[in-house]
């Protein structure tokens, strides 16, 4: 006796069902902001830190952002001034890595967090600040920060 699913075998003289090649259609289609816009790796020179040194030598820190947010319109219209145009909001959190020094990652994280909720069309945005080159007695791969925060 075969272990095999029936639907695997097929029957005699039918074809097992196949995947459908058709796109789906945007009629009927609800959007979500489960649409994510990701940017992952930035890295930007920065004086943040509560040690002097820190601040005087500065580090390179690397920041990744999540953006929560309905893609739809801009997907339907191909229309850039639709969504988060991702190079100028790079652009503006290297600005803020780069900027005043801060003591506290968790500080930086959050003026990060507030730039990308600065756009109307993000619902929620998760910021992750990592510090490669932390100052510990132990050696670590990482330490980062991770906070998510949603527009009031």
């Amino acid at each position: 006796m075969s272990t095999e699913r029936p639907e695997a075998r097929g029957v005699r003289g039918v074809a097992p069902p196949q995947a459908s090649t058709e796109k789906p259609k945007a009629r009927g289609v609800r959007a979500s902001t489960a649409d994510r816009i990701c940017l992952t790796g930035l890295r930007v020179f920065g004086w943040h830190g509560a040690l002097p040194h820190e601040r005087a030598i500065g580090q390179e820190f690397v920041v990744d952002a999540v953006l929560w947010l309905d893609t739809s319109a801009a997907a339907a219209a191909d229309d850039l001034t639709r969504t988060v145009d991702y190079g100028a909001l790079s652009s503006r959190l290297g600005e803020i890595i780069g900027g005043e020094p801060v003591a506290l990652i968790e500080t930086l994280a959050e003026r990060l967090a507030a730039a990308c909720l600065d756009n109307r069309l993000v619902s929620d945005v998760e910021v992750t600040v990592h510090k490669p080159h932390a100052p510990v007695s132990v050696p670590l791969d990482d330490v980062s920060v991770v906070i998510r925060r949603s527009r009031q």
